[in-house]
């Protein structure tokens, strides 16, 4: 790894710069208005008393250029998993293989707390983010349907 690239656990204080790229990451997926979290729940719900989502950042130079979020899914029939919620780099960082170093730290991390495997979600479109992901051997589920039960307040 080039000594100017640096992954590491994000702290709370990389949470505005994530919000940052989480909202460009919105922006790509074409639902810029579907981002609706404050920093201050983003911020207290992976570092408050009881975290739901832990994260590891890349930096280059010193700014943070992406990162990749994951919480703990049960599985009663697989039992703990790794639910990749989100990893990104921002567009101007890409191509570097700094996306393949989140993924590389999530595997170590996945293997190290003996979690059965990773899952996530990608949009079926975003043919830069299933190529990506078809390096790491992954295995495409096309049986299953999300479903989504909003609840309003």
């Amino acid at each position: 790894m080039p000594a100017d690239i640096l992954i590491r656990r994000a702290t709370e204080s990389d949470c505005p710069r994530m919000m940052e790229l989480i909202t460009e990451l919105a922006i790509y997926e074409r639902a810029p208005d579907e981002v609706t979290v404050t920093l201050e729940h983003f911020a207290s719900s992976g570092f408050g008393v009881n975290p739901v989502w832990w994260a590891f950042v890349v930096e280059t130079d010193g700014m943070v250029q992406g990162f990749a979020l994951y919480y703990i899914r049960y599985s009663t029939w697989k039992g703990q998993r790794m639910y990749l919620e989100d990893i990104l780099v921002t567009e101007a960082a890409r191509g570097k293989g700094l996306g393949s170093l989140l993924m590389n730290a999530l595997i170590a991390e996945a293997k190290e707390r003996k979690f059965t495997g990773i899952t996530w979600q990608v949009l079926n479109w975003n043919e830069p983010a299933l190529n990506f992901y078809r390096k790491f051997d992954t295995v495409f589920d096309d049986e299953w349907v999300n479903g989504i039960l909003a609840i309003n307040h």
